[in-house]
């Protein structure tokens, strides 16, 4: 399936919504590795969207992704607090 820029409008505004939820990202980093983390959806921009992460020792880490990752399914985001899953419906 070819992807439209409409589906990538469509990501990017339903992560703005979400701005300030609690999320849990899922990162494929390739040969079969992930990663799963639950972080605060922080910002958005016009390319990128911003994830905070907080771990046990208090330190804060701030990941950016493209919503093309997202498009691609390269990292899969789920709202938390309704457990919907962002992406091309």
């Amino acid at each position: 399936m070819m992807a439209e820029k409409s589906d990538l409008v469509q990501i990017r505004k339903d992560i703005e919504n979400c701005v300030g939820e609690k999320v849990q990202l899922k990162a494929n980093r390739g040969r079969k590795k992930s990663f799963i983390r639950e972080g605060v959806l922080e910002n958005t921009y016009p390319n990128i969207f911003v994830v905070k992460f907080e771990n046990e020792y208090e330190a804060t880490r701030r990941v950016s992704y493209s919503y093309t990752d997202v498009l691609t399914k390269s990292v899969e985001l789920v709202i938390c607090k309704d457990n919907r899953k962002i992406q091309v419906s």
